[in-house]
């Protein structure tokens, strides 16, 4: 205990002092700038002597030991060190323990812990690149150049042909700068031919992918003609395809065999689609021959399914009947590569193999053999269809032929496809009843094909108007596939032949729900909310069509016509106006456009429609009524005189017609065309009340000896008409008859004598008749249309002039003129 010294109360030292102090020994980075280390590493200099004892003798014999019972005697070691726990000259046993970790007793009073040596401050900044040397100059400019060659790649990418065109451009110079850089450098031979070759390939491609063809051969000649590029021939194979495009067939075959030359049978791939590729050019060429050279050389070597397909198609052209059979063969041989759909049935047992499975029942690589699989069956059926009718002496047997073989091949279900093809074809040729027997023949068979004919039969049937049939199929369809949007389709429209149309719409709804997509069923739907006056409801089918089918002339007219009906004519005129950029020259289109504004009192823009659509169609008869009308109107006569022309051309049996061209001469003050009309038209219609009635006045009028025949043939015809209109009231009531009969006399005038036996300054009895001269207008000189309007728009004007009075009783008669000239247009919509 006299050797333990304890730390008196009032020293407060830190038991971690000396931690931060640096121990020179300690530091190896300069090491290797010690002359004294390096000396002793490579001499014996620095060896330390071996570990044995100075003491002579063994450790009990040699050395004292101290116990618990004496004084504690320090042991020296080999080298004279003391001991660990010796005390020397009364100093404190130092705590050799923490030390080597940097803990210190001895450490200044306040200082602060700081084990990561972080208070010297940051490490100082590391020393710049000098970029003036040249050769740093040409690896910064190295660098910009595959960044340039970069973001051309990226712009292409994105579809921005101009950008990648530009910085491919630019890549161009900044590597021609940096050639003459590495020139003037003296450095010429380090020049790096791979970010050349990456330049121009790269240039020539953008030149080519913006259709600048000449300067995309010129760069690939620049890269095909330097020796230094090794494989620089197979670009040739770009330049043939550029060649082709600009349809220079002779050059594509010319360079396609060059890079053919240079391609060895190791790539045998790239041999085949070079090889295919003149096959294509060869059959633009009309050279069938050589194009069948070349693809049964792939078929033989490594077939596939498209040029298999071009091989048929070659032996089509040149009309080799046994040839297409046995190309039809090769063809449903070609194998795919793709697995059987078993493996992606999971499982019941394996819960880790089911989700496995399920993680791929729909990736890429299950799409891609998807895609293949159905390229592979579009082939096949076009080649089917396309040869049936050719290798056989009938469509039907050429048919048959192919569904034998495609029964036996990898493709057994497309033989059903095929049978059903089969019956369409019969169906394009008008044989609706091979058509109808041969969908028959699938009623037992699975599910999907039983319900695709019932589904054509039902459609067959819906078109011959046969409703019941095509109820029975339609329901036979359902049950065989209830999932078959076309089927429910087919039935909603028998019920809506049926007037059934709720029924319908519920068809149409469930069709929708199994299919998003089966416009069809939107369509008729919209129809039927249509029919039930439920617009609002038509209006949102209608407008969710046209999201689907932006350009539909018919869903477009239908929007039209709900706006209409919901009384908005300037969303139903947007609608037309819409329409009429897709189909300009819809005349019930611009007619209707017409109507809607004239409806809205804008005379001009409907006569502008009125006029395109009579344009386009001069044989509608609303059209010339209306532009004829709107020609009166605007006291154009002599404009208005064609239309009528052209409607009495169109209807030859109607008088009023006629009437109105005559009246057109009269109203432009042509009077002896008009009377010429007027005679023309009594010729014809020698019965007609209207035309002598104007025959009298103008006759009159002129002062033509005439007027007597024409007011006695007058006379004669109203006579009869009033015998006909006596025969039909005599089958009626007798008191019905007697109040028209009582009525009669103050209606109507009976006859132009009677009328005319009247005298200026009072009225005879009706029946009286007096030898009274006709009297012509006032002055010889007057125009004839110096009488009021009103006169002029009657059918019938007084022959004796405005200054004879008409008899109060008489009320004048509307004519077909007048009624033409009040009468509305009517709307004259498109189908449903």
């Amino acid at each position: 205990m006299e050797n333990v010294h304890l730390v008196p109360e009032e020293e407060e030292d830190d038991l971690y002092t000396g931690y931060n102090d640096y121990n020179p020994t300690f530091d190896g980075e300069d090491l290797h700038n010690d002359e004294g280390f390096q000396q002793a590493v490579r001499t014996s200099h620095g060896r330390r002597p071996p570990m044995t004892a100075k003491y002579p003798g063994t450790a009990i014999g040699g050395r004292p030991i101290g116990t618990a019972y004496g004084s504690r005697i320090p042991v020296g070691t080999a080298m004279g060190r003391p001991m660990t726990g010796a005390v020397q000259d009364g100093a404190a046993r130092p705590m050799t323990a923490v030390r080597a970790a940097g803990y210190s007793s001895s450490i200044a009073r306040g200082s602060v812990f700081d084990p990561l040596g972080q208070a010297k401050g940051p490490a100082p900044p590391l020393e710049t690149r000098n970029e003036d040397t040249p050769e740093e100059k040409i690896k910064i400019l190295e660098k910009k150049v595959n960044d340039l060659i970069e973001e051309s790649c990226l712009a292409h990418a994105r579809g921005d042909l101009q950008l990648s065109l530009e910085k491919a451009k630019e890549a161009g110079r900044k590597e021609r700068a940096l050639v003459r850089q590495r020139e003037q450098t003296g450095t010429a031979d380090h020049i790096n031919l791979d970010l050349t070759y990456s330049v121009l390939f790269n240039l020539a491609n953008q030149y080519a992918n913006n259709d600048m063809y000449t300067e995309a051969l010129n760069t690939y000649q620049v890269i095909v003609k330097n020796k230094m590029f090794s494989n620089a021939g197979r670009l040739k194979v770009n330049m043939a395809n550029i060649y082709f495009k600009q349809k220079n067939y002779t050059k594509a075959i010319k360079f396609y065999r060059m890079a053919l030359d240079q391609i060895s049978n190791a790539h045998n791939a790239m041999r085949i689609k070079i090889m295919q590729n003149i096959g294509v050019v060869f059959i633009h060429m009309g050279q069938y021959s050589d194009a069948i050279t070349s693809f049964e050389y792939i078929m033989s070597e490594s077939p596939n399914i498209k040029t298999g397909f071009n091989l048929i198609l070659c032996y089509y052209a040149i009309g080799d009947r046994e040839r297409m059979k046995k190309a039809f063969q090769k063809l449903i041989c070609v194998p795919l590569g793709i697995d059987d759909d078993d493996k992606y049935i999971p499982p019941n047992d394996d819960p880790h193999a089911n989700m496995v499975i399920e993680a791929i029942k729909n990736d890429k690589l299950h799409q891609m053999e998807r895609e293949r699989k159905a390229l592979a069956e579009k082939y096949i059926m076009t080649s089917a269809k396309l040869i049936a009718p050719a290798i056989e002496s009938s469509f039907a047997a050429g048919f048959d032929w192919c569904v034998d073989m495609v029964k036996g091949s990898q493709y057994v279900e497309l033989a059903n496809d095929l049978e059903i093809n089969k019956a369409i074809t019969y169906l394009r040729q008008r044989d609706f009843k091979q058509a109808v027997e041969t969908l028959k023949m699938f009623e037992k068979k699975d599910s999907r094909v039983k319900s695709a004919a019932a589904t054509n039969l039902s459609f067959l049937y819906f078109l011959e108007k046969d409703y019941d049939q095509a109820d029975r199929y339609a329901e036979l369809a359902m049950s065989a596939d209830r999932y078959n949007p076309a089927a429910l389709v087919n039935k909603g429209n028998t019920e809506f032949v049926k007037e059934d149309y709720e029924k319908a719409a519920e068809f149409y709804k469930e069709a929708l729900h199994n299919d998003s997509s089966c416009t069809e069923a939107l369509y008729n739907l919209g129809l039927t909310y249509k029919r039930l006056g439920r617009l609002e409801e038509a209006l949102d089918c209608f407008l969710k069509l046209h999201a689907i089918l932006r350009n539909s002339a018919q869903v477009m007219y239908q929007l039209a016509n709900l706006y209409e009906m919901l009384e908005d004519p300037h969303q139903a005129i947007e609608w037309l106006m819409q329409l009429t950029s897709v189909t300009p020259t819809d005349a019930q289109v611009l007619a209707k456009l017409g109507d809607l504004y004239d409806n809205e009192g804008d005379k001009s823009q409907a006569f502008q429609y009125y006029y395109e659509s009579y344009r386009y169609f001069p044989s509608n008869i609303s059209v010339i009524e209306w532009l004829g009308a709107y020609y009166i109107d605007t006291q154009f006569c002599e404009k208005a005189i064609q239309y009528f022309e052209r409607a009495t051309l169109i209807q030859p049996t109607q008088v009023k017609w006629q009437l109105m061209v005559a009246s057109c001469y009269r109203r432009s003050g042509n009077y002896q065309k008009a009377l010429e009309t007027y005679k023309d038209i009594h010729r014809k219609f020698p019965e007609n009340v209207e035309c002598l009635r104007f025959l009298v006045r103008l006759c009159t009028d002129m002062g033509l000896k005439e007027v007597q025949d024409y007011a006695t043939k007058l006379k004669k015809v109203e006579k009869m008409k009033e015998i006909r209109e006596q025969r039909v009231r005599s089958g009626r009531d007798s008191s019905a008859r007697g109040r028209r009969e009582g009525s009669a006399g103050s209606g109507e005038w009976t006859s132009l004598t009677e009328f005319i036996g009247q005298s200026n300054h009072g009225t005879s009895a009706k029946g009286e008749r007096l030898s009274v001269k006709l009297k012509t207008l006032p002055g010889s000189n007057e125009p004839y249309e110096a009488s009021t309007q009103q006169e002029i728009d009657a059918s019938y004007v007084d022959p004796l002039g405005p200054q004879m009075q008409r008899p109060k009783t008489a009320a004048r008669k509307r004519t077909e003129e007048d009624e033409f000239a009040d009468e509305e247009l009517g709307d004259d919509l498109l189908p449903e």
